[in-house]
């Protein structure tokens, strides 16, 4: 655990993120309510139900941001992507074959990256993202950012993330989002 002020982070292996899943929903529906997501609850239980299975992966890892009291204050997760991801087949241009080549350890795929409203500005986001990442073997991280979030977008760019396309996360009916990727060599 690593703390600053009130706020404490904490990296989970699957079996503990899967008992702070109650955290991170409120988390998730607090943060993707506004805009320019948009979020419902029907969103925020069709995001989790892919939770448990996320969970198992075995290179599944979470970080959590908590009060000293315990209040859930922000999230993140994610998990290396397998040879056979889709990720790279839901953008709208494709990218060179060495770019998409994944063989399960290449890239750690960034899933979500929440931080309630109250919290915000006081760099938690970081945080959980220095503690989520800390000590993986990946050479990179990919994850999509709505362009529409422009904190977010800023965020990833002073990290050291570039945009490398676009893509429609899930399928063909969502928003257009950017896909960004970190080095990390």
């Amino acid at each position: 655990m690593t703390g600053q002020g009130a706020v404490t982070t904490e990296l989970l292996a699957g079996s503990a993120a899967a008992r702070a899943e109650d955290g991170f929903r409120l988390i998730y529906a607090e943060a993707f309510a506004e805009p320019p997501y948009g979020e419902t609850e029907d969103d925020v239980s069709s995001a989790f139900r892919r939770f448990p299975a996320q969970v198992r992966r075995r290179t599944f890892r979470a970080a959590s941001a908590r009060t000293g009291t315990g209040e859930p204050v922000g999230m993140a997760y994610g998990h290396t992507l397998t040879a056979d991801t889709v990720w790279w087949d839901e953008l709208t241009e494709p990218v060179p074959e060495d770019v998409r080549r994944e063989d399960g350890r290449r890239t750690f795929g960034l899933m979500e990256l929440a931080v309630r409203r109250a919290w915000r500005g006081r760099g938690v986001a970081r945080r959980l993202h220095e503690t989520l990442l800390a000590g993986i073997a990946a050479e990179r991280v990919l994850l999509n950012v709505h362009p529409g979030s422009a904190a977010a977008s800023r965020a990833y760019r002073a990290w050291g993330y570039r945009k490398i396309g676009e893509a429609r996360p899930g399928g063909g009916s969502a928003e257009l989002h950017d896909v960004m990727l970190l080095d990390l060599r």
